[in-house]
């Protein structure tokens, strides 16, 4: 294909996303020919997003990743742990001492909420994970609020109708949410339980801020959290593609990267 050549590395791993999209198996073969790389430059591009959880690898390709799966959480905290740690130190700089922040479950939350915890004080955090709130405590100057619930194994947090009652009681500055994926719908989850509380944190806060790494951009999961529009602010590391920035610039996004 005229020009594929001088795709980078995202632009062709967002490519074989496209097309798995369209055909739910494909070959390396077929890929180094469709996009005029090498075989082991899509082998390469295929195990990296296999461990980033976008892809499952099959022997000689890959095929699309069911919409209402996930890795688990601890597999997940150990991936693109340098694209999650600039998420985080970008991401704090728009919390300020004294607020109330609502932080969900999962791996870029965590990063987020360690560089709270080392920078920031005089904070109150409610969270529906176990680890957030472990690493927020160790400043003497945050409170900590845990919510209640069932715990959920794969999503490293609790949730459920009592996380749901409970959080309904406060009021916050900033939810603060991850996703399994960003499509021009909105973000998107694979667990419909996470996703539930991602939307009760969302409904209690004056500002919305989605905390997300750019290999999600275009990933579409189970379940919708909220239209895009309702979010105010998305943190990542690198610019989406033109297509989705559009889109969030017509919702009025402020994008931060």
């Amino acid at each position: 294909m005229s020009g594929t050549q001088r795709l980078s590395k995202r632009d062709r791993q967002q490519r074989i996303l496209a097309e798995l999209r369209v055909s739910a198996t494909l070959r390396i073969s077929e890929l180094a020919n469709e996009l005029g790389v090498s075989y082991e430059t899509i082998r390469r591009d295929l195990e990296e997003m296999g461990e980033s959880g976008l892809i499952n690898r099959t022997y000689g390709g890959a095929v699309a990743r069911p919409f209402g799966f996930e890795p688990a959480w601890s597999e997940r905290a150990n991936a693109m742990m340098a694209e999650r740690e600039q998420i985080a130190s970008l991401a704090i700089k728009f919390v300020q001492p004294g607020e109330v922040l609502m932080i969900d479950a999962g791996s870029t939350t965590l990063h987020f909420a360690r560089r709270l915890a080392a920078e920031l004080k005089d904070l109150t955090v409610i969270t529906n994970s176990f680890a957030v709130a472990q690493a927020v405590a160790t400043n003497p100057s945050m409170t900590v609020i845990a919510c209640p619930g069932r715990y959920e194994v794969q999503e490293g947090g609790v949730a459920g109708p009592d996380c749901i009652a409970f959080l309904s009681r406060f009021n916050a500055n900033r939810a603060v949410i991850g996703a399994s994926g960003l499509t021009m719908e909105g973000p998107n989850e694979a667990n419909s339980n996470a996703a539930a509380v991602k939307r009760a944190m969302l409904a209690r806060a004056q500002e919305r801020m989605l905390l997300i790494d750019h290999v999600k951009f275009g990933q579409p999961n189970l379940e919708v959290v909220c239209p895009l529009a309702d979010l105010n602010r998305i943190v990542t590391d690198k610019a989406p593609a033109r297509e989705m920035a559009v889109a969030l610039r017509k919702a009025e996004i402020e994008l931060n990267l």
